[in-house]
């Protein structure tokens, strides 16, 4: 066992040990920071597999109620098949390969193959345009592209480019079920260095076109403990997590965090989503620890959640913050919490409701254990009990934080210098610390608007406006307003079985005056489909932007009697 792998393994299993004790947690944890790490050779190899090699690893489950299971040893052998396989075709250290699969068993094993490579991962949805994978492709300088045989016409065709088909052949691709007959097993050629690029990220764009994030070998391989620690997982958990592949989300939770505890991954692999039919998956599957975004969490409760019973232990959220009242509904119905996180693609997990610690309603939690943060008023660049949420950056820089911002082909300098101002690393949201070290999301610094001269909070009001029962989601933005220079409006997609319609409107938001004080109140509404990333993040830039534009559409109800 190398250095590297026993430095992972005391971290490990000092989180695991005091995965219900924050404090000491916090206190005697140190990142581990080798000088050479490989997530594929130094842990799933020299961890998992020498440990538990006919453990279960992956579960991926249809929506026609059938899966297919593959343990730890089953992966590392086609993985090292694969990766000798793509050798043959000049793939290496240092290529960039574009990732373009679902939830299925390949694009775990290629991102193993990957890891094992030296090369670069650059997921990706396989909803992007051709337009969107051109220029992906041309920004990244990407090498080699692996798709899904579906995708694969929308791809185009460079001679430089290694392109290979999953699912079945495509004219002028190589075929990926021809690497299972490869007759040799991978084997590198030397350790890989820690700081060597292993992921490029391209961020989900809520408010600006998406912006390319470098990982290094070690920042999320090892900087995963922190979302492990949060989780609450250990070895014989059975882990699902609802998040679609080329997200961040997806490696954090059915890839990196599972497998450093050496828990199962499940996968439920749908194409139009089914409350009851996840529900199902839940107790078939007996998973004891789930994460879900918001928008999953708050089509859950709209069903009668007692009726699954489940082998559940450890529930979770993260994306975007979580109402306290659907937070409150799932406790109601299975007896158990569901605990907010915090972090961004740029990070692993950094604010943590981990388990065993009070949660108070609607906190984020307290820094995650081997990070630092300091709220910084954006105006005076003061630590204060308001500000931006920063990442404390020299000696206390931590392992899960990404290596940098990069334009095309290069280093974004001057992104990179705004981002790492003041010796922190600045994550653009803004939050309050309470007495106890508590923290609760605010907003994004550019969400957040003034309204006569008082600061709002989008998420304050969305939470109010979501305890109605016709209310699935809403997004408050500012509207023009010639007195107050801005209101409140909000933006709401209704429950199935509520129809638009004055009177409802009325009822919002008389509903909401109830709940808020005056200058919080909203003052107009709108019944819409709320705008998204194809990540499921509310596109509110694209709503206020609308609300500049000045046009008063013919839908919207005003507080002044509501009417249109």
């Amino acid at each position: 066992m190398s250095e590297a792998t026993e430095l992972f393994f005391e971290a490990r299993d000092l989180l695991v040990a005091n995965r219900e004790d924050y404090a000491a947690a916090y206190d005697g944890f140190a990142w581990p920071r080798p000088t050479h790490f490989n997530f594929a050779t130094d842990w799933f190899d020299a961890g998992l597999c020498a440990r538990h090699p006919d453990t279960v690893a992956l579960s991926v489950v249809e929506e026609d109620g059938s899966s297919t299971s593959h343990t730890f040893a089953e992966l590392a052998d086609a993985s090292k098949r694969l990766a000798a396989w793509l050798a043959t075709f000049g793939v290496g250290r240092g290529t960039r390969v574009l990732v373009l699969l679902g939830n299925q068993v390949e694009l775990w094993e290629m991102t193993l193959a990957v890891m094992r490579l030296g090369a670069v991962i650059i997921p990706a949805t396989t909803m992007l345009t051709a337009d969107d994978l051109a220029d992906r492709i041309r920004r990244a300088g990407a090498g080699a592209v692996v798709a899904r045989r579906d995708v694969a016409p929308r791809v185009p065709a460079a001679e430089s480019l290694v392109r290979v088909a999953v699912g079945g052949p495509v004219e002028g691709w190589l075929d990926y079920e021809a690497s299972r007959a490869h007759p040799d097993l991978f084997e590198p050629d030397g350790p890989t260095p820690a700081s060597d690029p292993l992921l490029l990220y391209f961020t989900s764009g809520t408010t600006a076109r998406p912006k390319m994030v470098e990982h290094s070998q070690v920042s999320y391989p090892i900087g995963h403990l922190s979302t492990m620690y949060w989780i609450g997982l250990r070895e014989g958990d059975v882990h699902l997590n609802l998040s679609s592949p080329g997200w961040a989300k997806h490696a954090w939770s059915c890839v990196f965090a599972p497998w450093i505890a050496g828990a199962t991954t499940v996968v439920f692999n749908y194409a139009r989503f089914d409350a009851a039919a996840l529900l199902d998956v839940l107790v078939r599957e007996r998973v004891t620890t789930f994460c879900a975004p918001p928008t999953v969490w708050r089509m859950l409760v709209l069903e009668d959640l007692g009726r699954w019973s489940t082998s559940l232990r450890e529930l979770v959220s993260a994306g975007e913050p979580l109402n306290p009242e659907v937070i409150e509904a799932v406790r109601r119905a299975w007896g158990l919490t569901v605990r907010d996180g915090y972090g961004q693609t740029e990070t692993t997990l950094q604010i943590v409701n981990s388990p065993g610690q009070v949660v108070k309603t609607g906190s984020m939690g307290r820094p995650a254990p081997g990070f630092v943060i300091d709220l910084v008023d954006p105006v005076t660049g003061e630590v204060a009990d308001d500000g931006e949420i920063c990442v404390r950056l020299g000696d206390a820089r931590p392992v899960g934080l990404m290596t940098a911002y990069h334009a095309d082909l290069g280093p974004n300098d001057d992104l990179n210098e705004r981002a790492t101002a003041g010796g922190r690393y600045h994550t653009g949201d803004i939050a309050h610390r309470d007495e106890d070290g508590y923290i609760t999301y605010v907003g994004r610094a550019d969400d957040v608007f003034k309204s006569s001269d008082y600061r709002i909070s989008p998420f304050e009001l969305e939470s109010v406006l979501i305890e109605h029962p016709a209310v699935a989601e809403a997004a408050v933005v500012p509207a023009p307003d010639p007195v107050r220079l801005s209101v409140p409006k909000a933006y709401v997609t209704l429950v199935p079985g509520y129809e638009p319609s004055p009177q409802l409107a009325a009822e919002i938001l008389a509903f909401s005056r109830e709940r808020l004080a005056p200058y919080k109140r909203v003052r107009r509404l709108e019944f819409a489909e709320l705008p998204k990333t194809i990540s499921g993040k509310i596109r509110r830039v694209e709503l206020r932007a609308r609300e500049a534009g000045g046009a008063r559409p013919d839908r919207e109800y005003r507080e002044e009697g509501a009417e249109g």
